[in-house]
């Protein structure tokens, strides 16, 4: 079967639903965040892999912020959305929520962007078919990926890309108002 030269957005979205046993809890009754990572790295691969029609890998992770615990009980789901793609990559965008069952009450936990490559049978990268936009939203996070993109390239480029990003002695100044005392 030949993969087509573009999908919709819809084609490959994926939801990825767990209850949250005491066994994933830390010591405090929430649970661990590398269990919620762990997941959603399964829903990024499940929709990447789905639109890619080709095993994917994890290239980076991006903006994984708790806002909110998740607790023993509660059922987490994760939405998963092709946002963008390029050649061989794919942005996918996550949502995580908790549901207490009890309650009913639904809360967000964590908004995350994983970039995805797709690799074909021989470990080479491979080409994603383009993306289909069906709506202005679809739209708007295509476009909200391009600069998450230009932001992360820009960071690298600055960051990495130099021999040495700062002069330790011009810039101790900025050591003044933090919590540190120099032992040098």
């Amino acid at each position: 079967m030949t993969t087509p030269a573009f999908r919709p957005v819809s084609y490959s979205q994926t939801t990825l639903t767990e209850l949250m046993i005491p066994s994933y809890a830390n010591f405090g009754g929430k649970i661990h965040g590398g269990i919620l990572l762990s997941l959603m790295d399964k829903v990024a691969y499940a929709c990447s892999a789905k639109h890619a029609g080709n095993y994917c890998v994890t290239v980076s992770v991006d903006g994984v912020n708790f806002l909110q615990p998740v607790e023993v009980g509660e059922l987490v789901s994760l939405k998963a959305s092709v946002n963008y793609v390029g050649n061989t990559s794919l942005m996918v965008g996550i949502r995580v929520t908790a549901e207490n069952v009890k309650t009913g009450i639904v809360k967000h936990t964590n908004t995350s962007y994983f970039t995805m490559v797709a690799k074909d049978d021989e470990g080479s990268l491979t080409k994603v078919p383009g993306l289909i936009l069906e709506s202005r939203d679809d739209a708007r996070r295509f476009l909200e990926a391009i600069k998450r993109k230009e932001f992360s390239q820009r960071y690298q480029m600055e960051f990495f890309n130099t021999k040495s990003i700062l002069s330790v002695d011009e810039e101790l100044y900025l050591l003044r108002d933090e919590r540190c005392k120099l032992a040098f």
